[in-house]
């Protein structure tokens, strides 16, 4: 109940579209039934029942007795005046616009709550897509991104056709079973009692199948991330997957996955479609005891109802079996989608580790100097990764981390944007926690270049100009042309405005590098992260970028990790790392006059 809640309360800014479904539902539901009501006056006309000596106009009066009385009144004088073929045809006609109101009714209220139903939806949508965007570094590194976008893709239309496509007939039915069973309950209390200790037999039966095609939803969206999560894998390794032969293991994976994926559905629609055929042996088993009873009272010597009324009574009975299948339906829908819902709840509800303190400081420049005080972190409780770390990088140097790979170069750059919070100690930004500053002013004060070049499927102008949303074309041209990128730029099929493909797949690697250069560049931050930005590169496209990369850190206050030692002997200061420690620090110069680990990764380069 509190998931479907919290579906129904995406729907507070759109409450003004409830009471107008209300009542277009009301009145379709009403001029539906009345059809049926109907049926009592064709049956008096034609089995000439009506006691036409004994009808009177009655006193006026708030009830469905007087409503009745005045239609028997008019169609007696009717009868009387134009004989009983008239009155039929004037019956049927009244039949006739009953059920055209009753169809305009419900598809205008059909429209109305559409538009109310997808507004809710799309609000969804975007609210799971914000909360991704703020999600944690250390969150995003532990889940499967296929998981990720099954929740923002199928999760979310499960939600649509299970809990906000039921809301028509949760809202509905019920509505049409109230109206019915109180025309029924006019037309004979005694018979529809009986029927009400019948009915909850079908309600008991229904609702254990609901209850367990909840539990098996959530198992189903779960393999289905699953699922998704291994196609983009596959997708993103395709060449290591066809360069080690793997191609049967991957197929294997996934036929393992997607037959445990057909298994779980198969029966959840299996039990799903059994609460349509339940109800109906119910509906017609009720029927048939109704006939019965219905038929005594009727058939004994002092009959509690007429022939018109108890076929008008059957005839109304059965038009809430097909609400009822419909409810019931509906309910088994609504677990899938409530299943679903709670994967999405399990998104939404996570509260980001890094987050802005109660009164962040804006900071809108970087004046002094970034300062690691005894800082210690750890990605998990049994490892960790930096120890005891004291550092400081003075404002308008270059300071490059060098070290053996999984030594915590990256994981010390990353503390400095405040992609991870620290175990102990403090990292200062002129003086200040950085915990302390506003996040968005804190990572505007940055640029970072990584050695995967993180790209769009967009244009090369959009890449370049990516965050800054009023770039003009000279100041992307000349961010270009600071990165060496604008000459091979301006040969592209469509200069700037050539679609680079997915991840920039369309360029090669010293190109996607000098364009994430470029759009650091355009950012003109005042400290610079390069994370081993020439590391997968080629001799000759190493120079450019190398040459680009001098151009970017002229003047300002830069991070510098590296394997290449080739490309950091200029560095105010080196700081080697081994095992989450400082081993080493000082210029190449006096690093290489101890006998340490610099000098001989050096000796190993050949540098």
């Amino acid at each position: 109940m509190k998931s479907y809640l919290r579906i129904i309360s995406y729907s507070k800014p759109y409450s003004s579209y409830v009471p107008t479904y209300l009542i277009l539902t009301i009145l379709a539901v009403i001029f539906g039934s009345l059809n049926f009501v109907l049926l009592m006056p064709i049956l008096d006309v034609l089995f000439q029942t009506v006691p036409i000596e004994d009808l009177q106009k009655p006193q006026f009066e708030w009830s469905l007795g007087y409503a009745k009385g005045i239609f028997y009144y008019y169609l007696k004088n009717l009868i009387v005046q134009d004989g009983n073929m008239k009155a039929l045809q004037y019956v049927c006609g009244l039949i006739v616009v009953s059920v055209l109101l009753s169809n305009a009714f419900r598809y205008a209220s059909f429209v109305v709550i559409n538009k109310a139903m997808y507004k809710i939806l799309s609000k969804i949508r975007e609210e799971v897509f914000a909360k991704m965007l703020n999600l944690d570094l250390a969150y995003l590194s532990n889940e499967a991104k296929g998981d990720l976008m099954s929740r923002i893709t199928n999760d979310v239309e499960q939600v649509e056709h299970g809990g906000v496509m039921q809301l028509k007939g949760i809202i509905k039915e019920p509505l049409t079973i109230l109206v019915n069973f109180s025309i029924l309950l006019y037309i004979s209390f005694k018979l529809t009692i009986f029927v009400l200790l019948v009915l909850p037999i079908a309600v008991f039966l229904i609702a254990r199948l609901a209850k367990s095609l909840r539990k098996h939803g959530i198992d189903s969206q779960e393999m289905l991330g699953k699922i998704l999560s291994t196609v983009e894998e596959t997708l993103s390794g395709l060449k290591i997957i066809k360069a080690f032969n793997a191609s049967d293991f991957i197929r294997k994976k996934f036929d393992t996955q997607n037959q445990s994926f057909t298994k779980t559905i198969v029966y959840i629609l299996n039990k799903g479609d059994l609460a349509s055929p339940i109800s109906e042996i119910v509906g017609v088993s009720t029927v048939c005891i109704i006939l019965l009873y219905g038929g005594s009272l009727v058939l004994q010597s002092s009959p509690d109802l007429t022939a018109s009324q108890f076929f008008s009574y059957i005839a109304i009975f059965l038009q809430i079996l097909n609400p009822a299948k419909a409810f019931s339906s509906a309910i088994g829908a609504l677990q899938r989608g409530l299943a679903a819902a709670d994967r999405i709840w399990a998104i939404l509800d996570i509260q980001p580790k890094i987050r802005n303190s109660e009164n962040p400081i804006a900071i809108q420049d970087f004046k002094n100097n970034i300062v690691f005080k005894n800082v210690s972190f750890s990605y998990t409780a049994d490892r960790t990764i930096l120890k005891n770390i004291n550092l400081e990088i003075k404002k308008g140097k270059t300071v490059a981390l060098v070290g053996s790979s999984g030594g915590g170069k990256s994981t010390l750059a990353d503390l400095v944007p405040r992609f991870y919070d620290i175990d102990d100690g403090e990292v200062l930004l002129d003086g200040i926690n950085i915990k302390e500053y506003d996040l968005e002013n804190l990572r505007k004060l940055m640029g970072i270049v990584t050695q995967e070049s993180i790209l769009f499927n967009d244009t090369i102008f959009n890449n370049i100009a990516f965050g800054i949303p009023h770039a003009t074309q000279e100041a992307v041209i000349q961010a270009a042309k600071v990165a060496n990128a604008h000459d091979f730029i301006i040969e592209t099929e469509n200069s700037y405005q050539t679609n680079i493909g997915d991840r920039g797949m369309k360029l090669s690697g010293g190109q996607r590098q000098r364009i994430s250069i470029a759009r650091a560049v355009l950012k003109n931050p005042p400290i610079m992260i390069l994370d081993e930005a020439t590391s997968a590169l080629d001799s000759q496209s190493e120079r450019l970028v190398q040459d680009a990369l001098n151009r970017l850190m002229k003047n300002r206050t830069s991070i510098v990790i590296a394997h290449r030692l080739s490309t950091i002997q200029q560095a105010d200061e080196i700081i080697v790392i081994q095992e989450g420690e400082i081993i080493e620090r000082g210029t190449h110069e006096d690093l290489l006059t101890n006998d340490g680990f610099y000098k001989r990764l050096n000796a190993l380069q050949g540098v």
